[in-house]
């Protein structure tokens, strides 16, 4: 076939050209047909749909048409028609096939049947061309641009933070760490220690956790600013909700207090939730009826996030409904200790029946650069807990005075020397600022109904799986 511009399936699917040549390249999804006619589905990746080309077997070589299977990639001219069959209302009646790829049956793992998984996770290089799978992302791509253009037009600046630090902002310590030095005969200093002065960067460093630091430097300048980029935790965990390696968007922003963060965290989630809805339509619809949702209902909690309004309530208000629940909780609930899964959606589903966001939470158990209260037990914290989620944003008004700021620094054992640059702003025209991370797996998981964040994400990084 000579070079020619193809045209896409999901400009076709909406066509009325009838009668028009055209050409379409893709992947095929299935074959049936008799000894007449071959019906071929044919998808490209730009829709869930798939295109039907009618093949009339005798106008094509036998063996051309024996090598069109499940899982080759085809090209093929032909002419746009109305289709006749239900199910879509164009078809094409190819005049010409040309074979890019074959995809041999006995070892072809995606074969026209259900499969699970855990089966899909463990070929990473092909669930994209299943129909969940592209679903996901298309939807991962379009809330992509979603976060973008919604910064974009209310006037925030995209600011690039290091993926290479030399700090923790989360002080969690399990970070991965980053270095050019022998790994078997590393150099060390008097004391035994590793002496990271001889790496490549002159210091200990480490995948980030966190761009919130540095976005908080480029809010004391340009006002507001975010990021969107990978983050790096290196814990030991296989749940479903949790990745080694997962995108972050971190909104900073100065003149900001915690209302004014809680204002735009709200508004945020439902633009995006509105934007799924609106450019999407098609893959929800799919995924609304896979079996992982069951419960057909993800549409409508789209719909509810939009329309309604986030309930808000401190966690000692939080804490106090959990213990009237009548509940019996796998994590007892205490008021100083950190909310679980269990009681976030609890609180979400059962109680409210809505997103909820709870600030006011025990200083020690949040951050250090978070905004102390006028109670001195808790500080201006808060999350936004959405159901099926849980916790989906988590935020603060952060410590713009620098003594309050040096004291909760020493009091968690922060090495100063650390954290001079972050220090320099509290000194040097500090301002009251605010901010927020949203994990976009997370949000995916969300506007998607799947049920594990490893299923989010094109090629998931969590403990032993590194493959792809």
């Amino acid at each position: 076939m000579e070079h020619t511009r193809r045209n896409k399936i999901v400009d076709l699917l909406k066509s009325k050209d009838f009668g028009s040549e055209v050409i379409v390249k893709g992947w095929v999804r299935a074959k049936r047909g008799s000894k007449y006619v071959n019906f071929i589905a044919l998808n490209d990746g730009s829709v869930i749909h798939h295109l039907q080309v009618v093949a009339e077997v005798a106008n094509f070589d036998e063996n051309l048409l024996k090598s069109v299977t499940n899982g080759s990639c085809i090209a093929v001219k032909g002419i746009l028609v109305e289709s006749k069959g239900q199910g879509q209302s164009v078809e094409i009646q190819a005049r010409h096939i040309e074979i890019y790829g074959t995809a041999d049956q006995e070892t072809y793992p995606l074969q026209t049947k259900e499969h699970g998984w855990e089966f899909l996770r463990g070929i990473a290089h092909l669930r994209p061309r299943t129909n969940t799978f592209g679903a996901v992302l298309r939807i991962r791509h379009a809330m992509s641009f979603a976060i973008h253009k919604y910064f974009n037009d209310h006037g925030f600046y995209y600011i690039h933070t290091p993926i290479i630090t030399g700090s923790d902002a989360e002080g969690a310590g399990a970070m991965f760490r980053v270095t050019t030095l022998d790994d078997k005969n590393p150099p060390l200093l008097p004391d035994g220690h590793v002496d990271y002065a001889q790496d490549f960067f002159g210091k200990e460093t480490n995948l980030t956790v966190s761009g919130q630091l540095e976005a908080e430097l480029g809010a004391m300048a340009l006002s507001l600013v975010y990021t969107f980029g990978p983050t790096f935790r290196a814990e030991n965990s296989n749940t479903p909700r949790h990745l080694a390696e997962f995108w972050m968007i971190e909104p900073e922003m100065a003149f900001y207090d915690i209302v004014d963060d809680m204002d735009l965290a709200e508004d945020f989630l439902k633009y995006l939730m509105q934007y799924a809805l609106d450019h999407c339509h098609d893959d929800l619809e799919f995924l609304n009826k896979v079996n992982e949702m069951q419960d057909n209902e993800l549409i409508d909690r789209l719909k509810q996030v939009v329309g309604g309004t986030f309930e808000r309530l401190t966690y000692t208000e939080a804490i106090e409904i959990l213990k009237a629940s009548g509940q019996t909780w796998e994590y007892p609930v205490d008021w100083g200790t950190d909310l679980q899964a269990e009681h976030e959606r609890y609180l979400v589903e059962k109680h409210f029946g809505k997103p909820v966001i709870l600030t006011g939470y025990p200083k020690d158990i949040k951050a250090f650069y978070m905004k102390m209260n006028e109670d001195g037990k808790t500080v201006r914290a808060m999350d936004v807990l959405f159901p099926k989620i849980g916790e989906i944003i988590g935020g603060s008004q952060r410590e713009e005075n620098l003594d309050a700021l040096l004291g909760r620094i020493h009091e968690m054992n922060i090495p100063e020397k650390d954290v001079w640059w972050y220090l320099d702003t509290r000194k040097f025209g500090t301002a009251p600022h605010a901010g927020f991370g949203l994990g976009f797996e997370r949000l995916i998981l969300f506007v998607t109904g799947m049920s594990n964040i490893r299923d989010v994400i094109p090629f998931p990084r969590t403990p032993k799986n590194a493959e792809f």
